[in-house]
C-alpha cells in the first residue's frame, strides 16, 4: 500500500502543480468596508410595531411558562405558539389583529414626529428654534389668558 494516495498523504515536492498562486487577500480591509457600508442605527428612532402574531405570542408566552414552568427553551415556545396560531380561525386572530392594527397607527404617528426631527436637524436649525416659531403665533392667546387672572 505505500504509493496509495489517500486523505492523509502528503504529496512530495516534486508532485505538487506549479503554477500561479493567489496573492493573500488582506481581510480586514474587506471587513471595515463592510462596517462603514452598514449605517449605524439611531437609538432615537421608534421601534417597528409587532405584527398580530406577536401580539399574541406575547400573552401566549405567560400561559405557556405557567402551564410548562419546567420548559426553558425559547424555541419551544415559538414552536407551541405556531402552531397554535396556525390551528386558530380568522375570528380568533381578531382582537390581536385589531391591537396590532393600533400598535401600527401609533407607530405611524411616532415615525412622523421622528422623520420632522430629522428634517429639522438635516436644516441645520435646533428644535429649540422651531418650538420658538411655533410659539410665536400661540403668544396672543397666552396674553389673553393673562389678562384674564
Amino acid at each position: 500500500m505505500t504509493g496509495a494516495r489517500g486523505k492523509g498523504a502528503v504529496k512530495p515536492a516534486e508532485d505538487r502543480k506549479v503554477g500561479k498562486r493567489k496573492a493573500p487577500v488582506d481581510r480586514s480591509s474587506i471587513r471595515k468596508a463592510k462596517r462603514e457600508k452598514k449605517a449605524k442605527k439611531d437609538p432615537n428612532k421608534p421601534k417597528r410595531p409587532p405584527s398580530a402574531f406577536f401580539v399574541f405570542l406575547e400573552e401566549f408566552r405567560t400561559t405557556f411558562k405557567k402551564e410548562n414552568p419546567n420548559v426553558k427553551a425559547v424555541s419551544a415556545v415559538g414552536k407551541a405558539a405556531g402552531e397554535m396560531w396556525k390551528s386558530m380561525s380568522e375570528e380568533e386572530k381578531g382582537p390581536y389583529e385589531v391591537k396590532a392594527q393600533k400598535r401600527k397607527v401609533e407607530y405611524e404617528n411616532q415615525m412622523k414626529d421622528y422623520n420632522k426631527k430629522q428634517e429639522i436637524s438635516a436644516n441645520g436649525r435646533d428644535a429649540e428654534e422651531v418650538n420658538d416659531e411655533e410659539n410665536e403665533g400661540s403668544g396672543e392667546e397666552e396674553e389673553e389668558d393673562e389678562d384674564e387672572d
